[in-house]
């Protein structure tokens, strides 16, 4: 009885571990670029009535398998679809999709005293895209878009580097593209002077141009960071996540390159939660915490008859 009882708390708190995550999905249904969550269970300890034992042909006994008890269940792991979301059509030039498995790459604005490279990194989804008052790119809530810049005087290509295909670390702390392009991850900024500027757009390829002192300009290019296992990429809220161990360092790429994808313009990416399948984990979810609190209930009886005895 108590066995029962245990195994029964320990499933109550895997269901309502997975509540929690459907919980979580429902509430952000209508977050852009939120990546769904789904919970699997693992049993846990077993104790054996009964071991297992093979065959003695000199008693004639057959073999045995092993009898066993279980201890209930509990969360093996919550997973994350990064699967892409659909379009919401914005209508904003600056608001960017990423057409692919790609990160905005966006850091607060510190620089390592050394190199002067960003830190401080993290990715996210969402293209809200602006140019603040001192030139520089930045997303909805004030972290500034990495990128490749377009130095001043040049003719509007964007500076690459190239070095042999080994897929190492360069030692300027940047990674190259399928095609041997290094990108610099670094703060994009337009020095406008006396201009202001207007009409910014995007391409597809991340390249970035706007109308300064009635001319068209080109202002560089936003970089994209791929993971080899995006799945191992953790949350830090807000829609940004930081890299781990299990998700691999980042490589930073232009748009179009590697496995990024290209940016289409005038969209930001929906959640893509899948509301019926949340409702019908919902449902299956709730009666697996019914049916275990029943289990409590029936080894509580059990118990009392117990305690009733003369």
């Amino acid at each position: 009885m108590m066995r029962a009882m245990s195994s029964a708390v320990a499933g109550l708190k895997a269901h309502q571990d997975a509540i929690d995550v459907v919980g979580n999905n429902i509430a952000n249904v209508n977050t852009h670029s939120f990546k769904s969550g789904s919970v699997s269970f693992r049993d846990v300890m077993y104790q054996n009535i009964v071991s297992a034992a093979g065959g003695d042909p000199d008693t004639g006994l057959a073999g045995t398998n092993p009898s066993q008890i279980g201890y209930g269940a509990a969360t093996a792991s919550v997973g994350v679809d990064t699967s892409n979301g659909g379009k919401d059509q914005t209508g904003r030039p600056n608001d960017c999709y990423i057409d692919g498995q790609g990160y905005f790459v966006v850091a607060d604005g510190g620089q390592d005293g050394t190199n002067n490279y960003p830190v401080g990194m993290k990715y996210t989804r969402v293209g809200s895209l602006q140019f603040d008052s001192q030139g520089y790119l930045t997303d909805g809530n004030g972290n500034y878009v990495l990128g490749v810049n377009n130095d001043a005087g040049e003719d509007g290509a964007i500076p690459t580097v190239t070095t042999a295909m080994d897929g190492k670390l360069a030692t300027d702390g940047s990674l190259k593209t399928d095609q041997g392009d290094m990108v610099p991850p670094e703060y994009i900024h337009y020095s406008t002077e006396d201009n202001t500027l207007s009409n910014v757009s995007f391409g597809s390829d991340g390249t970035i141009t706007a109308t300064s002192g009635g001319e068209v300009v080109t202002l560089g290019k936003v970089a994209l960071a791929h993971f080899s296992n995006a799945a191992g990429l953790e949350d830090i809220g807000s829609s940004y996540y930081k890299d781990t161990t299990n998700s691999g360092a980042a490589e930073f790429y232009v748009p179009g390159s590697g496995a990024t994808g290209n940016l289409v313009t005038g969209s930001l990416e929906n959640s893509n939660v899948d509301l019926a399948t949340e409702f019908s984990n919902m449902i299956l979810y709730e009666r697996g915490y019914q049916a275990n609190t029943k289990i409590i209930s029936v080894a509580d009886e059990m118990l009392q008859t117990l305690v009733n005895m003369k």
